[in-house]
């Protein structure tokens, strides 16, 4: 078997409203598949993180640049693909979008081996430490309104996520350190005492403003407190989970072993949030998940992009071992992004409804059970979303 084609597919549509986080606000929502073709007519898909244009230069490098490293190798050579594709552009980036790129394209190998095995990609992993993966949904996103609009707004969404059968759910916060705590707190009210709620602020604050707001989410009684400062600064990380009773969540800007082993060495994180669309695709994410296991460092993967992005943590979760383990083990969550996405919900001939799964078992989904990664996306709705 060869590879014969390594194609990208950035796809584009108009929100129905402005959706912010701490940095920016944006009107369209993107995605990013990457189609692997081989010359005995098995397709694999995968997914490459990164919106608007960082989207559009990620597929010049997957067709421009990876394409010709790979075609004609054997796609069940997954590994060997992975080290030669990042030993040869090791010169040009060992982090960001040469490692996305890389993600799209392993993710997509990993699903024709699965075909090719005729085994979902969990039991390619080793098997499923559990049959059904616990649900948070994550919505409260920044909008250019008035901020007790933006307060009332909050505390009705966060009541509506608990409401339809979420585990938890996690809001964002960018307004500045007093604003941030009024909407913290409007979540909490919104959820009652007694509901897992996080925050994220998406590496907008200094160490300093991070702890005042850390402070009152401590008080508040959040589960976990998401990127408070820079990814670069390991320091501000190991300051605030010294300081701070909320867990200390962060990872998503990481990529590859190396990165990963110099974020853990530093002792910062309470809970790892590691990127498969990002980091390198889902055999750099074994490898990622076994080092943050060796720092007894909980995951809880970061998921942002289409039904392909959604369905390969479905696999990654189930198959996850639980950390430290018991007859009551901690147990990962899957992040749902309850906001609307096209890319998630009409993007597959048999959707994954991880909405209606929720609502019939209690906060709970369940893996892809096909071979592969269990999905097969839908060519038209591809076309017709496509940018040319």
């Amino acid at each position: 078997m060869k590879i014969t084609s390594v194609k990208s597919h950035v796809l584009r549509y108009a929100l129905p409203e402005t959706l912010g986080y701490s940095q920016q606000f944006y009107t369209h929502r993107t995605a990013h598949l990457v189609e692997v073709q081989t010359d005995e007519g098995v397709v694999g898909w995968g997914e490459c993180f990164g919106p608007g244009p960082v989207a559009l230069a990620n597929k010049a490098i997957v067709e421009g640049v990876i394409a010709p490293i790979i075609e004609g190798d054997n796609p069940l050579n997954k590994d060997v693909i992975w080290h030669k594709v990042y030993n040869l552009l090791r010169d040009h980036g060992q982090k960001g979008m040469p490692l996305q790129a890389l993600s799209g394209v392993d993710i997509a190998l990993w699903d024709i081996v699965g075909k090719v095995a005729n085994l979902p990609v969990y039991a390619l992993l080793g098997g499923k430490h559990r049959d059904r993966i616990e649900v948070y949904g994550y919505g409260m996103m920044l909008r250019p309104e008035p901020v007790v609009e933006m307060i009332a707004r909050f505390r009705d969404e966060a009541a509506s996520i608990r409401d339809a059968g979420f585990v938890a759910t996690k809001m964002k916060l960018g307004l500045g350190v007093k604003d941030d705590i009024k909407l913290a707190t409007a979540v909490r009210e919104g959820v009652g005492d007694d509901y897992r709620f996080m925050a994220d602020a998406n590496h907008c604050y200094t160490t300093s403003d991070a702890l005042a707001v850390g402070r009152a989410l401590d008080e508040l009684d959040a589960y976990w407190f998401e990127e408070p400062v820079a990814p670069e600064d390991h320091d501000g990380y190991r300051e605030l989970r010294s300081s701070l009773k909320t867990n200390i969540a962060g990872g998503e800007a990481e990529f590859n072993r190396w990165g990963w082993r110099t974020l853990l060495e530093s002792r910062g994180l309470g809970i790892a949030q590691p990127e498969v669309c990002a980091l390198g695709g889902i055999s750099e994410y074994q490898r990622v998940l076994a080092l943050c296991h060796a720092h007894f460092t909980p995951v809880v993967n970061h998921v942002w992009g289409s039904a392909v992005a959604v369905a390969t943590n479905l696999h990654l979760l189930a198959a996850m071992p639980a950390l430290p383990g018991g007859l009551h083990p901690w147990e990962p969550m899957l992040e749902f992004d309850t906001t609307h996405n096209d890319f998630r919900d009409g993007l597959l001939k048999q959707p994954l409804d991880i909405q209606g799964q929720i609502k019939a078992s209690g906060g709970y989904a369940c893996a892809p059970e096909g071979p592969g990664l269990g999905i097969e996306p839908d060519r038209d709705f591809i076309a017709h979303h496509t940018i040319h």
